[in-house]
């Protein structure tokens, strides 16, 4: 890229972070210290400041980058990707928004405690949260690395680990500093600038095909090599069963996950009432409806302007089909206008990365001080205590997704969320359904879930395609994957919850009735919740 885009991009990166940074510095002096301020930001947001939020945190670097990227590679496969992510929204709404609310306090492990055994269920709980944690922190590093590389004018490995480290300093610094109140604004900041970008790009692209959607379809599927496939299911999971099952697999992994995703449920936990969250989720369905809709349209504009082969050239997974698009529309390489747009593009797409990320560390560092900390401490220990080791949980966290994100630089971004959403659904959304909707669920039952859908999950994706045995692999030059599918979640899935099921039948520990009958109450009433 030219020294202007490089300049001006880099100048709107400073202005964000410079922003962000205020931002975490003015509510960080603000601060008490609690470990509800610093982990629910003490419950004082809107639905509609929270539903922005929960827009931010969802719309990540996989939505704007992987999932356009997808579609202007593979068509009308990509699209699974929009169309998952959006409809997995409806189970989060009618399932569990408005009962983990009134169930729980800060983590997807004080709802399943309420009625169980402490100590096992947290610990449990809290290693699932952090595992899945971590694998999307690790899709957000590949898309950071990705789009600086490109925006500084090529893709040195140098560059892009520099760029991770990068992203991964900031992240700590803005959880540690300011807790959940500086990353909701972060958040919020963000989903405004995004949605700002998305459209605007959208309407460049509809105003090149004078709208009519037809021309856009067929000059993508002209340009993409591919004919009229490039717009019929099949051209990345058709052929053999193996890809169709695979096709299944991630389908299901992106409906079910969304509700197990720890650092979405946290979100909740941010509005004073159940009544909040459940509006919230009604604000966050119309920005995310929205949003996905646009990157179907971008997807197959970059397919259509640029070409398969460019946007593959760029970048093998397609992480940069949009930045190349906003460079077309603007008048292209060395144009002025395709240099704003450019620059506007990356810098919405960086501070997509930074708030996600902050987001996820936040859960995550929550988990670790909330859940296992406390557990090992043998429960109750002193709130300023427990948020000093959040913050030093976010160190560490943010370490493990930097050296994974500098691992697993060349994968799609929106394949890794994939990952992400696959163990979410197999570990977290089994016990969270058993311990709101089942009356006999025991102690042993919930951590039987847990590890029973954890651990084969992630022992398929060690054992798939993904890391061995393919030129897209982390490991390509070995091969000693033996799963033949890259997303586990149809096998994982159903595991997680026979396991449950398998535990509380043969649990020997009588199923407490009154902490069920308690329980039930406060989640459909409210009564007594937090």
């Amino acid at each position: 890229m030219s020294g202007d885009h490089q300049t001006l991009a880099l100048l709107l990166f400073s202005a964000f972070i410079a922003v962000t940074l205020a931002i975490t510095t003015w509510v960080g002096r603000n601060r008490h210290g609690s470990a509800e301020e610093f982990y629910a930001g003490g419950r004082l947001f809107s639905p509609m400041e929270n539903g922005f939020a929960i827009a931010g945190d969802y719309m990540s670097a996989a939505s704007f980058l992987g999932i356009s990227g997808v579609i202007a590679l593979y068509g009308y496969d990509g699209m699974l990707y929009s169309v998952g992510f959006l409809v997995a929204w409806l189970v989060v709404l009618l399932l569990v928004a408005e009962l983990v609310r009134n169930c729980g306090r800060f983590t997807l492990a004080d709802v399943v405690a309420a009625r169980m055994t402490e100590r096992p269920v947290r610990i449990a709980a809290g290693t699932s949260s952090v595992t899945v944690s971590v694998l999307y922190l690790v899709a957000q590093m590949v898309g950071a690395g990705s789009l600086v590389a490109l925006l500084l004018g090529g893709t040195s490995e140098a560059t892009r680990s520099w760029t991770v480290v990068g992203v991964g300093a900031l992240m700590v610094i803005y959880v540690t500093l300011g807790g959940m109140r500086a990353t909701t604004w972060i958040q919020i900041v963000k989903a405004v600038l995004l949605m700002a970008g998305a459209t605007a790009l959208t309407v460049l692209v509809l105003v090149r095909f004078q709208g009519d959607i037809n021309e856009l379809l067929n000059s993508a599927a002209e340009h993409s090599g591919h004919g009229k496939d490039f717009l019929s299911p099949g051209l990345r999971y058709g052929g053999d069963w193996t890809a169709r099952l695979d096709f299944i697999s991630l389908g299901l992994a992106l409906v079910l996950g969304t509700a197990g995703l720890p650092h979405i449920l946290s979100r909740f936990y941010t509005v004073p009432t159940a009544r909040a969250a459940r509006r919230s989720v009604v604000w966050s369905i119309g920005l995310i409806g929205s949003f996905y809709l646009m990157t179907i349209v971008l997807g197959f504009g970059a397919a259509a302007i640029l070409g398969t082969d460019e946007v593959r050239a760029s970048n093998a997974a397609g992480n940069t089909a949009v930045p190349l698009l906003a460079l077309d529309l603007g008048g292209g390489a060395g144009s002025t206008g395709g240099t704003v747009l450019f620059a506007v593009v990356a810098a919405v797409a960086f501070a997509t990365i930074l708030a996600v990320v902050a987001g996820i560390t936040l859960a995550s560092s929550a988990s670790v001080a909330h859940d296992l900390y406390a557990s090992l401490r043998r429960r109750h220990a002193k709130p300023y205590r427990e948020v000093t080791v959040a913050r030093v949980a976010a160190v560490g966290i943010g370490a493990a997704a930097i050296g994974l994100g500098l691992l697993a630089r060349d994968l799609n971004v929106a394949f890794l969320v994939g990952l992400a959403f696959a163990v979410a659904a197999s570990a977290n959304l089994p016990v969270l359904l058993y311990s709101l909707f089942w009356r006999n669920f025991t102690t042993r039952g919930a951590v039987w879930s847990v590890y029973g859908g954890l651990i084969p999950a992630v022992l398929l994706v060690v054992f798939s395609p993904v890391v061995s045995g393919s030129p897209e692999a982390l490991f390509p030059g070995v091969d000693f994957h033996v799963f033949p599918l890259q997303n586990p979640g149809v096998v994982s899935i159903p595991l997680g919850f026979l396991a449950g099921w398998i535990g509380t039948v043969t649990s020997s520990e009588p199923p407490d009735e009154a902490k069920h009958a308690e329980t039930e109450v406060r989640a459909l009433t409210g009564a007594g919740a937090v």
